[in-house]
C-alpha cells in the first residue's frame, strides 16, 4: 500500500467526518439531542465509515513500521556478512579442501549399496546383488591401480 492509498483514506476520512459535523448540526437544528442523534441511520453509517478509514490507515502504519524495521535489519545482516567475510578470507580456503575431498570420499560409500526399492518396485528381482558387488569391487580396484601406475 503506497503513498497514494494513504492520501486517499485520509481523504475519504475527512469526507466522512465532514458530512457527520453537516448531519449533526441539521439534526440539532431540529432539535434532536446527542442520544436520539446517535441512533440515526446516516450518523451511525458515516460513524462506521470513520472506524474503517481509521483501522486501515492503521494497518498502512503498522506495515510502514514493519519495513523499516525490516530495512534495518538487512542493512545490519549485510555489515556483519562483510565484516565476516574481510576477517576470515585466509581460514576458509584452507579447510575448503579438506572438506571437499572426504565429501567424495562418502560420496563413493552411499553410492556403491543398491537401494532395495525405487518407486514402489523391489529392486532385488532386476537385478541381484551380487552384480552390484562385483562392479564397485572393480571400481575400487581400478582407481587404486592408477595413482600406482
Amino acid at each position: 500500500m503506497g503513498l497514494k492509498r494513504k492520501q486517499m483514506l485520509m481523504r475519504q476520512k475527512a469526507n466522512f467526518e465532514q458530512k457527520l459535523q453537516n448531519r449533526l448540526s441539521f439534526l440539532s437544528g431540529k432539535g434532536i439531542v446527542s442520544p436520539k442523534a446517535d441512533k440515526d441511520t446516516l450518523v451511525r453509517k458515516l460513524q462506521a465509515n470513520i472506524r474503517a478509514m481509521n483501522k486501515r490507515l492503521r494497518l498502512i502504519a503498522d506495515n510502514e513500521k514493519r519495513t523499516e524495521e525490516m530495512a534495518k535489519i538487512k542493512a545490519e545482516r549485510a555489515a556483519a556478512l562483510r565484516k565476516e567475510q574481510e576477517g576470515g578470507k585466509a581460514e576458509k580456503p584452507k579447510k575448503a579442501p579438506e572438506e571437499g575431498k572426504g565429501k567424495k570420499i562418502k560420496a563413493e560409500k552411499k553410492a556403491a549399496p543398491p537401494k532395495a526399492q525405487e518407486g514402489g518396485k523391489d529392486r532385488k528381482k532386476t537385478e541381484s546383488p551380487e552384480e552390484g558387488k562385483a562392479t564397485t569391487k572393480k571400481k575400487i580396484e581400478e582407481t587404486r591401480e592408477e595413482p600406482a601406475g
